[in-house]
């Protein structure tokens, strides 16, 4: 069990390194923000002082070093474009994006859970059928299309919600049903499989020969053992929607971590797009690692195989 602790460790700090050489790259291709930062008009003479001052006047390789040093010590820089600490930023955007989140998440459990169960029980049904074609569209209709329609709708003919924003309960609701719609229809998918496959096993089968109530049988020995993997995705989706929440942030204008780094990039702000795409990389890794870790202890076979 150590073993596998220790490797599955390794690979996390591994991936954590080429996530941070990778992104440090990338944003340096967009450009020299310098352009963005100074006055219209500015001389050669002041770019090069504040390209001094910023520290991009020194090669790429003491520029990561460095950054990978600063990471270390738990400073991820100083914003070239809102003269603060990238970490006081990133924590003051941080509960917007798990407010959204956690609500995209509710809607999501709400609507794909009881609606996969359904599917499941009355398979080859018009609901099955009707559920099919509701995940088909929640997997291929790209969220900010859906937040463009919801704007649309409720904001722009009806006047019934705020189109951006945040501060109320109602600036949220678009927003989580845009972020969450994708990923109901994947919890409605596995739970429906789920579902099938517990309803086919022995125990099931025995539950039923006993004369217990069809509702029982679902409810008490189908739904709960049905629910692990769901419970288990539903887990890792919730760190992934504070990680993709990028588009849906910037349509509805939430002031949350996808649309800072969308600032980030539009400023070319360097240290802010490092630190918050590391640190977001870093809610993966470490979630995958205890799911992984988790698993390991549940199943032992998982940590003897080679």
């Amino acid at each position: 069990m150590k073993r596998f602790v220790l490797r599955r460790l390794g690979y996390a700090v591994l991936t954590l390194i080429l996530l941070s050489l990778t992104i440090f790259l990338f944003v340096r291709v967009t450009g020299d923000p310098t352009v963005l930062l100074v006055e219209p008009g500015a001389s050669r003479a002041d770019i090069e002082a504040l390209r001094q001052d910023l520290g991009l006047d020194r090669s790429l390789v003491v520029q990561y070093v460095g950054f990978v040093k600063d990471v270390i010590r738990g400073d991820f820089g100083r914003s070239f474009y809102y003269r603060t600490p990238v970490l006081e930023l990133y924590l003051s955007r941080l509960p917007n994006s798990l407010l959204l989140a956690a609500a995209a998440m509710a809607f999501s459990l709400l609507i794909g859970i009881p609606s996969g169960i359904i599917a499941a029980v009355r398979v080859n049904g018009w609901w099955d059928s009707a559920g099919k074609i509701f995940a088909l569209l929640g997997l291929s209709m790209p969220s900010f299309w859906v937040g463009l329609l919801l704007i649309l709708f409720f904001s722009v003919y009806l006047g019934w919600l705020p189109s951006s924003g945040s501060g109320t309960v109602w600036h949220v609701l678009m927003p989580a049903f845009a972020l969450g719609w994708y990923f109901a229809a994947a919890h409605m998918r596995l739970t429906r499989s789920s579902m099938l496959e517990v309803l086919g096993s022995e125990y099931v089968k025995l539950a039923r020969l006993k004369g217990l109530p069809e509702a029982l049988v679902i409810s008490k020995h189908a739904f709960k053992n049905a629910l692990i993997p769901v419970m288990t995705l539903a887990g890792i989706n919730l760190v992934l929607m504070v990680n993709v929440a990028i588009v849906v942030e910037t349509v509805f204008a939430w002031p949350g971590i996808g649309r800072l780094i969308y600032e980030g990039i539009s400023f070319r702000d360097f240290p802010v797009v490092q630190a918050t795409v590391l640190m977001n990389g870093s809610m993966v890794v470490i979630v995958s690692l205890m799911v992984d870790i988790l698993y390991a202890v549940v199943d032992p076979r998982i940590r003897y195989e080679r």
